[in-house]
């Protein structure tokens, strides 16, 4: 059987490192690119190119953009004195998505975990800290994932704002719009049975 170039397979290597892409799955997006060069192909290079040299940290935030404060640290409107915590720039991204959240964001760049050696500093729970301090932040909403680490730095970034008295807050969790209980996991049904609410 006969090997792509050297160069193509490289590619074919990198791609695959990507996530959703395996060795196959990386070997049909690379075809499909070569056989579409000039309408994809090229675009897709430059346009890499071009993020690759602009894109950039919010110094504020975490965000990811093209400025050093990004667009939603910068627009006044969203000073409303309420912070969201997301552990990346994909679930800032996901609640931008729903339009429902008007205030700003810190991004953590991750959550605790003490079996991959990541603590506080490694995160932006320092910086968090001084934003409450330095903004006049009335409320910070915790908007991390249900899982073991997300809730071990949910408690730890609590007990590092307590002395600030800025209200804390979680999103709720529990049965989502559509889901029906038999597919449920039992730390779901859990969760919404102590979120219940009167009707």
């Amino acid at each position: 059987m006969t090997e792509a170039p050297r160069d193509i397979e490289s590619l074919i290597e990198l791609m695959a490192r990507l996530p959703g892409l395996g060795p196959r799955s990386a070997r049909r997006a690379v075809l499909m690119l070569l056989k579409k060069r000039a309408g994809l192909m090229a675009p897709l290079a430059q346009a890499m190119a071009t993020v690759a040299l602009n894109a950039r940290d919010c110094r504020l935030c975490g965000n990811i953009g093209t400025t050093d404060i990004c667009p939603i640290c910068a627009d006044d409107r969203r000073a409303t004195g309420e912070v969201c915590v997301v552990e990346n720039v994909a679930d800032l991204w996901a609640m931008e998505r729903g339009r429902a959240f008007k205030g700003r964001y810190h991004v953590l760049g991750g959550t605790l975990s003490a079996l991959d050696s990541v603590g506080p500093e490694e995160l932006r729970i320092p910086l968090l800290v001084e934003r409450v301090q330095a903004e006049g932040v009335t409320e910070v909403i915790l908007a991390l994932n249900a899982t073991v680490d997300g809730q071990t730095t949910a408690h730890y970034i609590a007990d590092a704002l307590a002395p600030t008295n800025v209200q804390i807050s979680t999103l709720a969790q529990g049965v989502p719009i559509g889901g029906e209980l038999d597919y449920l996991d039992d730390g779901t049904i859990g969760a919404a049975l102590r979120a219940r609410r009167r009707v």
